[in-house]
């Protein structure tokens, strides 16, 4: 009876879905696909510093690699409860981007002058700030950023962008990530949602991060690049970090707008939308 009763319940609800995207919803949607499809990071990377990006991770002593995933994972662990705790649930204006942009400028800027061992003692900071806006891009997508889904899903956009080796072709495009990630996600949604999130909340949240961290790394590693080019200072630092605030930004609203739209539309409408392009 149970059983039936709850078939009955899903039913409603898929039948309840709207069955065609509204006027500029698709729009909306296309313009989320090209954005996370084709991340553009390390060709702006090296515009700004005219050097391929690709040779300049080349120049990266070995031994900062581990460095800078572990220093990545320390990272994103402490700043997410200090960034969405620190917000309130009422809805404001608009995601303030350009305010955030301009405090991760500032804090490269003076980490460039430090070169390598100023990236990791500015990460943090940085990251925190990416965050906080990533959160204020969500809540303004219309999620509740204090549901463990919601704060968890900001985390999840440090994984847009980035392959590591052992990923497969299925799981280089948006769809692929989170079908990656789907299982690290959910037992850390049901942990955060039981106890809170804390920097140490255990090993079902460690992996979780653990396994975005190895994905944020490699975009965190082609910043790390720029700033052993030769002509980068300061002045280059600060941009390169702005660069970076805008390419996890611009990730951030394309991946809450499909959350939004799967809300509205169901991911079964939305997906297959999405894969049409």
């Amino acid at each position: 009876m149970t059983v039936t009763t709850e078939k009955n319940r899903e039913s409603s609800v898929q039948t309840s879905l709207p069955m065609a995207f509204e006027e500029g919803d698709l729009d909306a949607l296309r313009g989320a696909y090209f954005t996370l499809e084709h991340p553009s990071l390390a060709a702006r990377l090296s515009n700004v510093v005219g050097t391929p990006i690709d040779m300049a991770i080349q120049l990266l002593p070995r031994s900062w690699y581990k460095r800078l995933h572990n220093a990545t994972e320390r990272a994103i662990a402490k700043s997410l409860e200090t960034a969405v705790s620190s917000m309130r649930r009422q809805q404001e204006d608009s995601a303030h981007e350009m305010y955030y942009k301009a405090l991760v400028e500032g804090s490269g800027g003076v980490a460039g002058f430090f070169g390598l061992p100023g990236l990791l003692i500015e990460l943090p900071v940085s990251t925190t700030l990416m965050i906080r806006g990533i959160a204020e891009i969500a809540r303004d997508e219309g999620e509740d950023i204090h549901t463990s889904e919601a704060q968890l899903a900001c985390v999840e956009v440090f994984a847009l962008g980035g392959k590591v080796e052992s990923d497969d072709a299925a799981e280089t495009g948006y769809y692929g990530i989170r079908l990656a990630l789907s299982g690290y996600m959910s037992a850390a949604v049901a942990h955060v949602a039981q106890h809170g999130f804390h920097a140490d909340s255990g090993p079902i949240v460690f992996r979780l991060i653990h396994e975005v961290a190895s994905r944020f790394g490699i975009t965190v590693s082609q910043r790390a690049a720029t700033q052993i080019v030769p002509v980068v200072g300061a002045v280059s630092a600060a941009a390169v970090n702005t660069i970076f605030m805008q390419h996890f930004q611009r990730m951030a609203r394309a991946h809450f707008t499909v959350r939004r739209l799967e809300r509205k539309y169901g991911e079964a409408l939305v997906r297959s939308n999405y894969e049409s392009f």
